[in-house]
């Protein structure tokens, strides 16, 4: 096994010491009780009864001038910053001013120290503007109010540059001493730190985000319990005998057990029946990544040490290849174990990311090399390697700078006048990667994106920060690359949604989303937002071309027993409407879906969703420790497209010429019946990936050109084309969707070549 070391670059020269002052207290008092009083004293509105959407342009205006001059009258209260900043310097009393930053440019006067990362209390929290001020304002989860409310500001939050971030305990601890409120203390360090200041101001001027109302969708649909899945769904991926892979770690109880007495971590699961079958592997899958390769087989990449101790029969999965072989012609291999003949990854991968290449090779990236403090840059795998057509790998790890740059780690800063500590987190593990029709990958990480060139390794580009909370492992929202067609050029537009702070129970979750086309002149982020914050909210592709996100918590974050308030409704989001329109609210679940839970559409069209085991080893019943426990029942919703009439509407008797094809523009067709009075036709070649922690590894959908359907007729025979190269459709097994009039046909898995 390849050991991997980076060396951390030299912290910066250490700032001046300056001299010890007296009277820094009375001052400090002083300073809070000027911006107490200002910040809590009432400011008169008119009274305004009606929706704000109802509102006159006026009342509107003054909603939203109350709150920001409220914020700005405080701002100037404090505006004493010489004189603050004076006061500080004579409190340090020789004590140097430290600043923490490691591997990236801090922009600040400061030097930077490493710190390792205290335990999170369950006070620690991200400081919030007081409910008075309205610019903090977060939906109950699972209340009316998420999809009835007026749209209300949220404020940016305030970790979306190195100079903001997270409030320890000290500063708690601080706000106790000098009775300030939060709000208070915020402003109070944006007077010590100026860039603190011009973040604040442009959160509450530039960049707010509006957190939209999500009206109910008028088929909202409906979510039942059909089954159970035999083992916990940490992973799963819809294979092409149309059965759906459960995979798992080991555990020290699941619901079957293998013929050699020891329990199952792996099954494969028939929705025709909502059976299931136990299978069996040879190396521990916990939190591997996946793909699938060009001949259809899924692979499972990566995973962790043994636990002998429950199952001595189950060796080292970090450098684990899994293979799975389920052909859409041959029902012979129905029910066989996973296949490991010994081939290794390069190096030790855990949580790592896979992205299936135009040549059908396998881009792995990210990881661990050992599951151990990743504070410790030793312990992290910000590498990528390749593997070849048939799952083997290269051999060579290759360094990356975006997961160079967001290892994860933590900064403590240190300010004697306000003891603040703070912490600040960045992580390379599971990354979302997209291929894109250049044949580039846009690598995202943390808040980080770039788009590179795997063939010159080059970074060809890098992007704007996507503004809020971090996006990945440990606080993984979800990204999708939305349906790609001929009608824009198969242009790509990736949105990410979702997030949170740290790895706590206590961390806030995000609810904005933003998405980007990477190969625009000018690509930014448009900014977007679910009606509430959801971590590990995960985003899978309808055939219709809308998004359905579901799964996830309001608050907390991915990891054992870190997670609370469970959203359990599903949202339903159509790229092709203007902002602001775009999201409504589909039917809710009565099962949280926390960590280690997964998503997926099935060839009916329907969505199949398992998992949440939000403990170190299966638990069945809530206890004083772990009050949301294992999850075995699987559960299948029915999107609005196949609600009421239309579920009599769909296409049936789909033939299509060949299950073979080509992308390179070549043609085949499809006959198939349709419903009378028909307008029209769509075809859709449909990729669902690998799933696992929110992250769906090379999920993708592209509208195919057709012609020859006929309004007129119910007997349809079309002429479908192929897209252009294997940048758009990477080799593997697809599923092509017909669908008329939006409503899809049951699908058919096709191999493309």
């Amino acid at each position: 096994m390849a050991t991997l070391s980076v060396t951390p670059r030299a912290p910066r020269t250490p700032a001046r010491a300056v001299p010890s002052m007296a009277g820094v207290a009375i001052l400090r008092r002083i300073v809070g009780l000027a911006v107490f009083l200002v910040a809590t004293v009432p400011i008169q509105r008119p009274p305004t009864p009606q929706p704000l959407h109802q509102q006159p342009l006026l009342a509107r205006l003054l909603e939203l001038t109350d709150d920001v001059v409220r914020t700005l009258l405080a701002l100037l209260a404090i505006r004493m910053e010489r004189m603050v900043v004076a006061a500080a310097r004579t409190d340090i009393a020789g004590r140097r001013t430290a600043i923490a930053w490691s591997r990236m440019d801090a922009r600040m006067d400061a030097r930077i120290l490493l710190q390792p990362p205290p335990k999170p209390p369950e006070t620690q929290a991200l400081i919030q503007v007081p409910p008075k001020l309205s610019l903090l304002r977060r939906v109950p989860v699972g209340s009316q109010s998420s999809v009835s409310q007026r749209p209300r500001l949220l404020l940016p939050p305030l970790v979306w540059s190195p100079q903001m971030a997270l409030v320890g305990q000290r500063t708690k601890a601080w706000f106790a001493e000098t009775g300030l409120t939060e709000l208070a203390a915020l402003l109070m360090v944006s007077a010590v730190i100026p860039q603190l200041t011009v973040a604040l101001v442009a959160s509450l001027v530039l960049a707010p985000v509006v957190l939209y109302p999500a009206p109910l969708n008028a088929n909202p649909g409906a979510f039942k319990v059909v089954g159970q899945a035999g083992v916990p769904a940490m992973h799963a991926g819809l294979l092409p005998n149309g059965r759906v892979v459960f995979l798992d770690k080991v555990e020290n109880y699941t619901q079957v057990k293998l013929p050699n007495g020891q329990y199952a971590y792996s099954a494969e699961y028939d929705p025709a029946t909502n059976t299931y079958v136990p299978l069996s592997y040879k190396s521990n899958a916990f939190c591997s990544g996946g793909a699938f390769l060009a001949d259809g087989r899924f692979v499972s990449l990566g995973g962790n040490a043994p636990l002998d101790f429950i199952d001595p029969t189950v060796g080292d999965g970090f450098t684990g290849i899994r293979y799975l072989s389920r052909p859409n012609n041959d029902n012979g291999q129905n029910g066989q174990s996973w296949n490991e003949p010994g081939n290794r990854l390069a190096s030790a991968r855990w949580y790592a990311s896979a992205q299936t290449m135009p040549n059908g090779e396998i881009f792995v990236a990210s990881g661990s090399l050992n599951g151990l403090d990743p504070t410790v840059l030793a312990n992290n795998n910000p590498t990528y390697e390749i593997l070849d057509r048939n799952g083997v790998s290269h051999g060579a790890n290759v360094p990356l700078e975006i997961l160079e740059k967001n290892q994860p780690y933590y900064v403590s800063l240190s300010f004697d006048l306000l003891d603040i500590f703070t912490i600040l987190t960045f992580n390379q593990m599971y990354p979302f990667v997209h291929l894109l029709n250049d044949g580039t990958l846009f690598i995202f990480t943390s808040k980080s994106s770039e788009l590179f060139n795997l063939g010159t390794n080059t970074t060809v580009r890098t992007f704007p920060d996507l503004p809020g909370e971090y996006r990945t492992y440990p606080n993984t929202g979800g990204s999708v690359l939305l349906p790609l067609s001929s009608g824009n050029g198969y242009a790509p537009d990736v949105m990410i949604c979702g997030g949170g702070a740290y790895q706590d129970i206590t961390s806030p979750t995000e609810p904005s989303c933003g998405r980007i086309q990477p190969l625009a002149t000018n690509a930014g982020w448009e900014m977007d937002s679910m009606p509430e914050g959801r971590g590990m909210v995960e985003g899978t592709l309808l055939p219709d071309g809308t998004v359905i996100w579901l799964n996830g918590c309001n608050r907390g974050a991915q990891g054992f027993n870190v997670a609370q308030d469970p959203v359990l409704e599903a949202l339903l989001y159509d790229p092709t409407k203007a902002l602001g329109q775009r999201w409504t609210t589909l039917a809710s679940s009565q099962i949280p879906r926390l960590y280690h839970s997964v998503a997926l559409l099935l060839l009916d069209g329907t969505m199949l969703i398992a998992g949440s085991n939000p403990v170190e080893q299966p638990q069945l019943q809530p206890s004083a420790n772990a009050k949301y426990v294992t999850e075995f029942r699987v559960e299948n919703y029915v999107p609005p497209y196949l609600q009421g009439d239309n579920i009599n509407k769909r296409p049936s008797n789909v033939q299509i010429s060949s299950k073979t094809l080509q992308a390179i523009g070549s043609k085949f067709s499809i006959n198939f019946n349709s419903a009378q009075g028909a307008k029209g036709v769509k075809v859709a070649l449909y990729h669902g990936g690998f799933v696992t922690h929110s992250v769906h590894m090379n999920h993708r959908m592209i509208y195919l050109d057709n012609t020859g359907f006929n309004g007129g007729s119910t007997t349809q025979s079309i002429t479908v084309t192929m897209p252009p190269n294997s940048n758009v459709a990477p080799p593997g097994p697809y599923v092509v969707y017909v669908l008329v009039d939006g409503i899809p046909a049951v699908g058919q898995f096709v191999t493309v070549a």
